[in-house]
């Protein structure tokens, strides 16, 4: 009866693994596709995002006539693969690869909010394009759809959320019963609109450069207001308003005011200018077409604000004038420019609030509120230089110690301090002034013998007051965290003496808090003075603070783009000369990843040395490493133009790499480190280029352009390049559409130009994407909309790839690894508050390493979270610091909570392990993930917890090069509760798990039985084999023999006994064996149940 059960549980055992092998097997099977050979389906490109009007690129192959489909789907919560748009083409030939664009048109219902002209909406979770083949067959009659198609591809496009999309422009307002209506059910109504438009509110810099702030305006949606501007058109009458602060008269002779110029690239009315005189030109356009001028004579003063009042009424302009036909003036025609523009440079100094009246005012209301300590400062300084000028003048001219030192009287100081300070003011030098500037003083009593010497100089006061005051910026400091007054005074001499870091650094430490107390106003100031210099990083910091909002600058992304661009015109000279000692290309080396700093080396390093070896000896590989190591400066390895060509030499006469030939060939042609030798580099150029390289390839063609002036050979080349993928060869092809050189084609096509700066931008080309930025930014190139977002994101791009802020990175670096803590977090910062992301978290890190206040990690890893595209690492850093304080706080913890969510999310998409982990805790906590994470890990609505919970962690083990990590370990915990569950809802896959269950502890308790019995029959067998002594009675006579009898029997009794004993502990080990085996055959059973759920 036992065996029959034994055998019986075996046997059932048998049967449920084989079922659940063969159902797993038939699973796979039907979830492996069938290959088609001659088929092929793929996106070239697609858009990432809801774009009206983007283009979707799709490469496909049939190997018989076939009907390709593009479909654009939306799900919602009533709704799954809801189709908003169709195409659908027959393709007749077979086997040829074609490239087919589709514009995707998206309905107003998927684009914009629901209003009055837009009642339809969906409230879509997420979006799918989506092409798919059919087969031609006439014998069926299937409906061709998605689903039963031969081949398939989609891909997942990002949607803003319906109260983030824009509202759609009405084409006009409604009727007031429409509108009554709509209000009463929506409280809709249309956008407040006015006549009156402030161009500029904060005050901005400018350098004299032709970039000004661009401004577009739009006809009015309502239609009493848009008829009025209609009819002004031709007797306008507008009033417009500018403070302007002037440095200097223009130096260009005609420097732009304000100037608007229309869509055929000519100036409309209103234009005005500034002379090298002071005076001021005013130019407008009568309706017969003719423009007409008048100068006005009045000489502005400089260092003072003034404000110009321009006013137009028909045929008169006061400032003052009146022409003999009436103005034509149409503000929606092109563009405004405030500063210098495409056509005319700028004034130098700085605008301040600017308003446009578009119908006219008698009234102008435009105070001058905010300027007030731009002024003062300015002031200072002059006074600041006029006093040093005349005090070096005495200490030059003067053979004995200084009179201050003795406290003798100064008047002949004075009286020389009076000459210098000329108009500036007529205020005699007081007691109070020496005061103000004691620090200064100070220092320059110091200084005497170097002044009377000519060692220190005016041109290099600034620099040198800026390392002093550096170097002692956060010495005595650290523990207090305060900045002494000394520093600040050193600070503010040198930025009044030009140092534009001096004048950024001050904006960093006033807006920061780093030692001083927060003030915006004066951090406005010293942000005004640096930019006005026209410095590189002071243009880029007063870039990013407007671009992102930040300290106090209002978010202006034409304010913003205005800076990015002249820094943008200054990189593209910059490129040109990047082999020069001080300009590095920034290396992306994080002081928080150990790794980073161990790939750094020097010259003194084993490696470098035994690179050098490997070169000397001929290697091909090592002369190439060692060759742009030394001519880019790379891995902590200084440049050396002279070694690097010289490498490059040698390399490329061996006439195997062809990216080494290109490389000096072009060093030859250009004559840098080397003389200058067309035919021989023209040689090399041909043979890397019949080797394959597209660099050669363009370089021929700027050999022929620019050197021999053969456009119809240079184009060809160019083109060459250009297909191949060139970004050089693009942005050339642009130039000459743009200069209408073009072979066969004389005129100028702007729009095959921007056409091409625009591709060539999409691989970090410098010259092109500032040259699609100013089309995108002005939107005055027909069919391009005016998109300042994506103009200033291209723009900031080609910025952080400057020469010279890869040089401040460098120095920064440098200082960090030889112990200047100080003086790398000062470069640091000062990189950091421009925006670059690097610098963010390293200045973020020596935050930390020099306990610094926990507000200035928390400052700079904000800053690199509101990048365009953030290290992951600050935004696992945000988002730590977002949960911490949401369970220190009861206090909005669920809006902390999701805005840590929020960037752990950004963090996964980036590809972060650690960012996806991080969504999986909080999701098991019970905490809601956005709708994006759907989207991101190809999640269905339909998809409960755990699903969603295995997707991210499946995604997260991908990405992680460990074979054991925390996402493996936790995926497979998820995926053994999933298994379990599953079990446990079949009833005889939950009796097996019982049984499973009932097995270990039988098996646990025989064992243990077992174990016991032997260690008994080992103790009894111990005590048998134990030799028997004789019993003795007190005479000595032995007893054995009257015992012998008793005790044979008492022994012959219990033997008898131990037999049995021993016959039944065999049987017990018997049952025990077969327990074991029948519970280790449900345990097995039980194993490969749950394998087979698992996989």
């Amino acid at each position: 009866m036992l065996h029959s059960f034994i055998y019986g549980s075996v046997v059932i055992a048998l049967i449920i693994m084989v079922h659940c092998v063969l159902q797993a097997i038939s699973t796979c099977s039907s979830q492996s596709g069938e290959s088609l050979p001659g088929n092929f389906i793929g996106f070239d490109s697609a858009p990432d995002k809801v774009v009206d009007g983007s283009m979707v690129h799709v490469r496909y192959q049939c190997s018989r006539p076939c009907q390709l489909a593009v479909e654009a789907v939306v799900s919602t919560l009533k709704k799954t693969d809801e189709v908003v748009f169709s195409r659908k083409w027959i393709r007749n030939s077979a086997r040829v690869q074609r490239i087919h664009q589709v514009l995707l048109r998206w309905p107003p219902s998927v684009l914009y909010q629901q209003d009055f002209f837009n009642r339809h909406v969906l409230d879509t979770h997420y979006v799918t394009v989506r092409a798919f083949l059919h087969h031609l067959n006439k014998d069926t009659s299937e409906a061709r759809t998605y689903h039963n198609s031969m081949l398939s591809i989609h891909t997942v496009l990002q949607i803003k959320p319906l109260s983030e999309r824009p509202t759609k422009p009405p084409v006009a307002c409604p009727s007031w019963s429409a509108r009554l209506m709509w209000q009463m059910n929506r409280n809709h109504q249309c956008p407040h609109e006015s006549g009156t438009v402030d161009m500029l509110t904060f005050p901005l810099a400018s350098t004299g450069e032709h970039f000004g702030v661009v401004r577009r305006f739009h006809p009015f949606i309502n239609r009493d207001l848009e008829r009025t501007r209609l009819h002004a058109v031709t007797q306008p009458s507008v009033t417009l308003s500018v403070w302007i602060y002037l440095l200097k008269w223009c130096h260009w002779g005609l420097c732009g005011i304000i100037h608007h110029v229309d869509r055929n690239h000519s100036y409309a009315s209103l234009l005005m200018q500034l002379t090298d005189k002071g005076d001021v030109i005013i130019q407008a356009r009568v309706t017969t077409g003719e423009d007409e001028a008048f100068r006005a004579n009045m000489e502005l003063p400089l260092w003072k604000w003034i404000r110009l009042d321009c006013y137009i009424q028909n045929s008169k302009v006061l400032l003052n004038a009146i022409f003999q036909d009436s103005i034509r003036y149409d503000d929606t025609d092109g563009y405004f420019v405030i500063g210098g523009g495409r056509y005319l440079p700028g004034i130098q100094g700085y605008f301040g609030p600017t308003k446009y009246y578009r119908f006219g005012s008698e009234e102008i209301r435009n105070p001058k509120s905010p300027l007030q300590d731009l002024d003062k400062t300015l002031k200072e300084c002059q006074d600041m230089k006029s006093f040093t000028r005349a005090y070096i003048q005495q200490v030059t001219d003067s053979h004995h110690p200084s009179l201050i030192n003795k406290g003798v009287s100064t008047t002949q100081f004075v009286r020389l301090w009076g000459k210098f300070r000329k108009k500036i003011s007529t205020q005699t030098w007081t007691w109070e002034k020496q005061h103000d500037y004691k620090t200064l003083f100070h220092y320059l009593q110091s200084k005497e013998e170097e002044i009377r010497t000519g060692s220190i100089s005016m041109k290099e006061l600034g620099t040198i007051l800026f390392d002093q005051a550096v170097g002692t910026i956060f010495v005595m400091e650290l523990a207090e965290n305060e900045t002494t007054y000394e520093t600040i005074s050193l600070l503010q001499a040198s930025s009044c003496f030009g140092n534009p870091k001096a004048s950024v650094l001050l904006a960093v430490i006033f807006f920061s808090g780093l030692g001083h107390p927060v003030d915006q106003q004066q951090g406005h100031v010293f942000s005004l003075i640096g930019a006005a210099s026209d410095n590189r990083f002071a243009l880029m910091h007063a870039g990013y603070k407007h671009g992102q909002g930040l300290d106090g600058f209002p978010k202006d992304l034409d304010v913003s783009s205005s800076y990015y661009s002249n820094l943008g015109a200054q990189s593209i000279a910059d490129s040109s000369r990047i082999h020069e000692n001080n300009q590095y290309s920034p290396e992306h080396i994080y002081l928080s990843n150990q790794e980073d700093l161990n790939s750094l080396t020097q010259e003194t390093y084993d490696d470098v040395q035994f690179l050098k070896f490997r070169a000397d000896r001929g290697d091909e590989e090592s002369q190439k490493r060692l060759g742009m190591m030394l001519y880019w400066g790379q891995r902590g390895v200084s440049k050396n133009l002279a070694s690097a060509t010289e490498w490059f030499r040698r390399s490329a006469m061996q006439m195997k790499d062809p990216s080494m030939m290109y490389n000096y060939a072009m060093l030859l042609m250009k004559g840098l480190g080397v003389k200058r030798n067309y035919t021989q580099g023209f040689h090399l150029l041909e043979k890397a280029a019949a080797m394959g390289s597209i660099n050669a390839l363009n370089g021929l063609g700027w050999y022929y352009g620019v050197i021999l002036k053969d456009h119809k050979n240079a184009v060809k080349y160019y083109e060459r390049a250009a297909l191949k993928g060139s970004d050089d060869g693009m942005f050339n092809l642009g130039l000459y559409h743009l200069t209408g050189n073009y072979p066969d084609k004389p005129e100028s096509n702007e729009t095959a130009a921007f056409q091409e700066f625009l591709k060539a931008s999409r691989f970090g080309h410098v010259g092109a994407s500032v040259k699609a930025a100013w089309y995108l930014s002005t939107g005055s190139l027909k069919g391009v909309s005016q998109d300042v977002e994506r103009a200033v994101i291209m723009l900031k791009t080609v910025c952080e790839q400057n020469g010279h802020l890869g040089f401040m990175i460098r120095e920064a670096l440098q200082a960090y690894l030889q112990g200047f803590w100080q003086e790398a977090f000062v470069n640091y910062v000062l990189a950091a508050e421009s925006g670059l992301g690097l610098a963010q978290s390293n200045a973020a890190h020596l935050c930390e390493e020099l306990n610094l206040r926990h507000d200035c990690q928390w400052r700079y890893h904000n800053y690199s979270a509101l990048n365009h595209d953030p290290h992951p690492s600050a935004l696992l850093k945000m988002g730590e610091y977002y949960q911490h304080r949401s369970s220190s706080t009861q206090e909005h913890s669920l809006s902390l909570v999701g805005q840590a969510i929020s960037m752990y999310v950004r963090a996964a998409s980036a590809g972060s392990p650690q960012g996806m982990y991080n969504l999986v805790v909080l999701a098991h906590q019970g905490h809601a993930l956005p709708r994006s994470v759907r989207s991101l890990f190809n999640l269905s609505l339909h998809d409960d917890e755990d699903v969603v919970l295995e997707k991210i962690l499946l995604r997260c083990v991908q990405t992680e090069d460990e074979a054991v990590s925390p996402c493996s370990l936790v995926l497979l915990g998820v995926r053994m509760e999933q298994a379990w569950r599953r079990m446990t809802q079949n009833g005889a896959q939950l009796l097996l798990a019982h049984t499973a269950l009932f097995s270990t502890c039988v098996i646990a308790v025989i064992l243990t039985l077992q174990t016991c019995l032997e260690q008994r029959d080992a103790g009894h067998r111990v005590v048998a084999m134990r030799p028997r002594t004789p019993s003795l009675s007190r005479d000595g006579i032995s007893l054995n023999r009257q015992q012998h009898g008793i005790m044979g029997r008492i022994f012959s009794e219990v033997g008898n006994q131990w037999i049995m004993i021993l016959n039944g502990e065999q049987w017990l080990q018997q049952v025990g064996d077969l327990a074991v085996t029948l519970s280790g055959v449900c345990l097995c059973a039980f194993g490969t149940t749950l394998l087979y759920h698992l996989l």
